[in-house]
């Protein structure tokens, strides 16, 4: 009896200790990527849902606030409920235009009216919720944006007509209290629509930052793409100092190939992100990776890597 007492009381030291032993490996499984927070990270819904699962915007606010990030963005409207529902915000809201929207953009008085209507209807609508920003672009370099052989609008005329269309809806902006995020692309990938887009007027960093100075207005602002400015200009740390007046939103991306952040491309982001510290960025950063693995997975650890 004494010996059968002895081995009872040891197993149940011994489940005991196995319990304890296995809380700390369950707390980390199921503890949030953000931990710090010192970044506000977003979650950019169409890298998701066009590939791998394709996710609907309800599985990607559950994976958002599961890794403790704040925004999933490039949100159509109606689905903004979704997002409040979850107690997210749409940190970046789309424009509105049919197609690919960075196709038809400020440069070309072409579509200024169809542009500018779209562009104030989006403010209108995150003024209404009390979202940010809404995404902007500098548009396709060609008289006719789908179609190269209709001759190329000169960088010098491009600028002018940018700076043009974008005062206009700033003046509604400023209004509003939103902000115009006008975006950065590389023209040097082909590979891929959403990898790198030729053609793009807005390729050149400084070109681009010059419009957006030029229209003087701190609801027109810089959307600081990472990954495009990685394969177009490098010196990413020394651009972000450069620019730090004018940036209003943040992507990332794995260089080459628009995959995850992960040890197999050639961007080194935690001092990246320290560097948006530095320069006291309040604004939101977006995970704009298009996934090649599971992208739950990619996710946790592209988030945990810039949460610094």
């Amino acid at each position: 009896m004494r010996d059968n007492a002895i081995t009872r009381r040891h197993l149940v030291q011994a489940a005991a200790a196995a319990v304890v032993t296995g809380l700390p490996q369950l707390a980390a499984a199921e503890e949030k990527a953000v931990s710090k927070g010192h970044i506000k990270q977003s979650i950019v819904f169409w890298c998701f849902n066009t590939a791998g699962e394709k996710w609907d915007v309800e599985k990607t606010c559950q994976v958002a606030k599961a890794l403790g990030c704040v925004s999933v963005e490039v949100v159509a409207p109606e689905d903004w409920g979704i997002l409040k529902k979850h107690g997210l915000v749409c940190a970046l809201a789309p424009n509105g235009m049919p197609g690919w929207p960075f196709v038809k953009g400020f440069n070309n008085p072409k579509y200024h009216e169809e542009v500018i209507g779209h562009t104030k209807k989006a403010i209108d609508a995150c003024a209404d919720v009390g979202f940010p920003s809404v995404i902007g672009f500098s548009g396709y370099k060609w008289r006719d944006a789908e179609d190269p052989k209709s001759g190329e609008i000169p960088r010098d005329e491009g600028a002018d007509n940018c700076v043009k269309g974008l005062k206009e809806v700033a003046a509604h902006a400023e209004k509003k209290g939103v902000t115009l995020c006008v975006e950065h692309l590389n023209t040097r990938d082909d590979t891929h629509p959403m990898k790198g887009h030729p053609g793009y007027q807005g390729d050149d960093l400084d070109w681009l930052a010059k419009v957006i100075r030029r229209v003087g207005s701190k609801r027109v602002k810089l959307l600081f793409d990472i990954y495009h400015v990685q394969i177009m200009h490098g010196d990413v740390i020394r651009r972000l100092e450069q620019n730090k007046d004018i940036i209003g939103h943040v992507h990332t991306a794995g260089n080459p190939g628009r995959g995850e952040l992960d040890d197999k491309q050639e961007i080194n982001y935690p001092p990246i992100m320290r560097k948006l510290l530095e320069i006291k960025y309040t604004g939101y950063v977006g995970q704009e990776f298009i996934p090649t693995r599971d992208p739950q997975e990619g996710l946790r650890e592209a988030v945990k890597l810039c949460d610094v």
